[in-house]
């Protein structure tokens, strides 16, 4: 029994991060925060997927890099780092 019902949840986190990841990539070109649901579903799954958690780590290094871009912008900096005047 006890099989059971970890392969069970194997196939429930699998559905679920599969849904999130799906409603994420339909939210990159629909209002929303779709990198931020792809990330959670990605979490997801990582929790019992070791392929999972690599594509979590390459989202996170993506969303990172995205983001200090736009905050370097609004701070008034380049991306090089230098001030713009």
């Amino acid at each position: 029994m006890n099989q059971v019902l970890k392969h069970a949840k194997r196939v429930v986190i699998m559905v679920v991060g599969l849904t999130l990841v799906g409603i994420g990539i339909a939210l990159l070109v629909l209002p929303g925060p779709g990198i931020v649901v792809i990330i959670a579903g990605l979490a997801i799954l990582a929790s019992e997927f070791v392929w999972a958690q690599s594509l979590l780590d390459r989202a996170k290094a993506h969303y990172n890099k995205a983001k200090n871009k736009v905050t370097n912008k609004k701070s008034g900096e380049s991306p090089d780092n230098k001030v713009i005047k």
